[in-house]
């Protein structure tokens, strides 16, 4: 993630406040833990006589490895994928900054109420995004390496913190498609340098992603010619794709249907 506020013009901000709220869901992931290049990696695998032999790189949000984000690695497993995400956090999510307290209907949180009073949160971001900036591109040739065959075909599916991620393999050339939701820290040349298919998964309000950045980012995308899909919800906030209280029908069904947009964009790239 080369760092977009000297890069180019923000388009997405950082993330903030608005990037750790939301609820935990309830689950039993049933990937396991490899290393990969050095970092922790979750690995799941499609279901026996499932498997379509495409990989799905996934990067999170700024939570890490946390239930919300495996059970959705999980559900692209299920949708025929192998699937890894790798700890660019190591081991230092933002929820061990004091774990939030399972309250309220859906166990919801905000970031205001339960961070540490003194914590660095830009100290941490920018920690974190060095690491990543540098582990992601050798993970990425590691992955290939070690799990693909010569006709394997690669998705990549960025939340929030992850998105830059996703766009700069798509402008690598790395991957057939890629997909982000509710994205953070992207710039007009992440829009600007992609080859291959872009999915954007968005809030209509969204502090990180407003309207007028949105706009802006598809006249970019618009005007090079890129291939792309604006999915958009109403009525939801940055994180729905993750981290909705799932006891909402209406966001219950937003979460879904990012997830459906998603895996059909890429059955859609990775089969041609």
């Amino acid at each position: 993630m080369s760092d977009p506020q000297t890069t180019g013009h923000l388009l997405a901000r950082l993330p903030g406040d608005c990037c750790a709220k939301g609820c935990i869901h309830k689950g039993n992931p049933r990937g396991t833990y490899e290393t990969v290049a050095g970092v922790e990696t979750y690995v799941v695998q499609p279901p026996a006589g499932s498997s379509n032999g495409h990989i799905v790189l996934y990067f999170a949000d700024i939570f890490g490895l946390y239930t919300n984000g495996l059970l959705v690695m999980d559900s692209f497993a299920d949708a025929g994928y192998l699937v890894l995400g790798l700890d660019y956090f190591n081991g230092d999510p933002i929820w061990k900054h004091k774990p939030p307290v399972e309250s309220g209907k859906g166990h919801s949180y905000d970031f205001r109420d339960w961070i540490e009073p003194n914590f660095d949160f830009h100290g941490w971001l920018n920690k974190h995004i060095a690491f990543a900036d540098e582990a992601v591109p050798r993970w990425t040739a590691a992955v290939k390496e070690i799990y693909g065959q010569a006709d394997t075909k690669y998705a990549c599916v960025g939340y929030c913190f992850g998105a830059p991620y996703v766009c700069d393999l798509l402008a690598r050339d790395v991957v057939s498609a890629g997909a982000v939701a509710h994205p953070a820290s992207l710039s007009d040349h992440h829009f600007a340098n992609i080859k291959r298919p872009l999915f954007l998964s968005c809030a209509q309000v969204d502090y990180t992603f407003p309207q007028d950045s949105r706009r802006k980012a598809l006249d970019i995308l618009s005007e090079g010619k890129k291939t792309w899909e604006l999915q958009l919800f109403t009525n939801v906030e940055h994180g729905f794709a993750l981290r909705s209280d799932l006891d909402d029908p209406y966001q219950r069904y937003v979460k879904d249907a990012s997830f459906r947009g998603i895996v059909h964009w890429f059955d859609t790239w990775l089969s041609q």
